[in-house]
């Protein structure tokens, strides 16, 4: 009950600081860049792979936040619209870089190895394409609920599910072909 409560009330104050922000209050955009910027980065990064591509594409985000948050409607869906911002961003990103190559699952069964089950994984979810990486990353990795994650990526609730499903599948073909 404790987790749920103060998710509630970290949701409250990151609708107040949205509320504040939209009226020009500039310490309240600092404290929703400061609360924000970490998780955003984390989840570029798991999209893209790459830690100077994640803060640029933070940045971005951040640029498109700024730009669009007068027309943020409802203060409530902060998280799923700063999520699909990035999910946008780094979907950009990817598409224009052109030095992301595909990497064999032999090449990631013998470069893993010798490490640890749980950084191969991490790995593996590079091998999984996009739409389901970020299915996966806001589910799991952001805990965002099936609505948020509709939400965040524009998609209906049962393809979010239908791509869990999928990724979910993939991932375990791929850990255990990695694995064992």
């Amino acid at each position: 009950m404790i987790d749920r409560m103060d998710r509630s009330v970290d949701q409250l104050v990151d609708e107040i600081l949205v509320m504040d922000a939209q009226d020009g209050r500039a310490r309240a955009m600092e404290m929703l860049v400061s609360r924000w910027q970490k998780r955003l980065w984390k989840y570029a990064l798991r999209l893209t792979a790459d830690e100077q591509a994640a803060w640029d594409v933070t940045q971005e985000t951040w640029l498109g936040i700024i730009k669009g948050l007068r027309k943020l409607n409802d203060p409530a869906n902060f998280k799923a619209w700063a999520y699909k911002i990035t999910t946008n961003k780094s979907i950009d990103w990817i598409k224009k870089d052109k030095n992301i190559k595909k990497i064999s699952i032999e090449e990631i069964k013998n470069h893993h190895q010798k490490e640890k089950k749980d950084a191969g994984l991490k790995e593996l979810l590079q091998k999984l394409d996009v739409r389901k990486r970020a299915v996966i990353s806001l589910y799991y990795f952001e805990q965002l609920t099936v609505p948020e994650v509709s939400t965040a990526l524009k998609i209906p609730k049962g393809t979010v599910k239908s791509r869990l499903a999928k990724a979910r599948k993939e991932l375990k073909e791929l850990y255990q072909k990695h694995f064992e």
